[in-house]
């Protein structure tokens, strides 16, 4: 199987920006720069709703490109992440799979979204106990 051009495209501009180090470069200027590497970013995305990637890669996509910018925008820190967490190369990488073995990447996304649904349902469970913790908390200081 070939390798379609717009895939041979994207990987390229993941090379650039990840290996080579353009994304880190771009995340120094404050603000704009985390937001251009965003918006590269979301390019190779986009090429992957036009080669009909899954929902569940495109989910796994998306986050690895929030992840890059929330925390690539935390000053010192971010441009250290930008560093070694390599969304683009991992994207391009999620979507080279889907090219050359769906079945596989199916299985691999359908893991990825029920951790997500876990980490989601974990995430509200621990906010309704700090919740309930902090009203209970609220109602002894006010001496009820």
């Amino acid at each position: 199987m070939t390798r379609p051009v717009s895939l041979t495209r994207v990987g390229r501009l993941a090379y650039w920006l990840d290996a080579v180090g353009l994304d880190p470069l771009l995340g120094l200027v404050p603000g704009l720069g985390d937001a251009a590497g965003a918006i590269l970013a979301v390019w190779i995305l986009l090429e992957a709703v036009r080669l009909g990637a899954p929902r569940a890669t495109l989910v796994r996509m998306a986050a690895n490109i929030a992840i890059d910018a929330l925390v690539g925008a935390v000053p010192v820190l971010g441009d250290v992440f930008d560093f070694l967490w390599k969304a683009n190369l991992k994207n391009v990488a999620l979507l080279e799979r889907h090219a050359f073995d769906p079945a596989a990447a199916g299985k691999s996304d359908r893991g990825f979204v029920a951790l997500l649904v876990g980490a989601v349902v974990a995430l509200c469970g621990g906010l309704l106990v700090g919740g309930v913790v902090l009203t209970a908390w609220l109602i002894r200081a006010l001496g009820g």
